[in-house]
């Protein structure tokens, strides 16, 4: 069974205008990562005095800027409605709302710590996002 978060109306209704907003948003990319192989195409802020990606000139890429925000209300949440929490250790589902709060297993978790964790999470009724072992 998906569990599903407890939000306001207008909390549901911010996260769908966040995922419509996201699909029209440009992908932004490094400056010249199309021109060289050497180049990744993950985003860096371009820096040069004559850059025309920096001075947002006409025909280049766009730059991330303060417009493409999300709503402030359901900023930082996942797209399931939860706010993802990282934990390392069974002993911090303690701490953590099953209604309102998601958990994301730490990358450095073994698996013997990390099936202990998936366990106690079931039976507080707390949703795993990553839950493959």
């Amino acid at each position: 069974m998906v569990k599903k978060p407890k939000l306001t109306e207008e909390e549901k209704r911010l996260l769908k205008i966040r995922k419509e907003r996201k699909k029209r948003e440009p992908d932004f990319v490094r400056q010249e990562s199309w021109r060289y192989i050497r180049i990744k195409e993950n985003w860096r802020r371009p820096r040069g005095i004559d850059s025309k990606m920096r001075l947002k000139r006409k025909g280049w890429p766009k730059c991330p800027d303060i417009g493409y925000g999300s709503p402030k209300l359901v900023r930082g949440l996942h797209p399931s409605g939860f706010r993802e929490v990282l934990v390392y250790n069974p002993s911090q589902l303690d701490e953590i709302d099953p209604d309102k709060e998601a958990i994301r297993i730490a990358h450095a978790v073994g698996k013997k710590k990390r099936l202990e964790i998936i366990k106690k999470a079931e039976e507080l009724g707390i949703r795993v996002l990553n839950k493959v072992v």
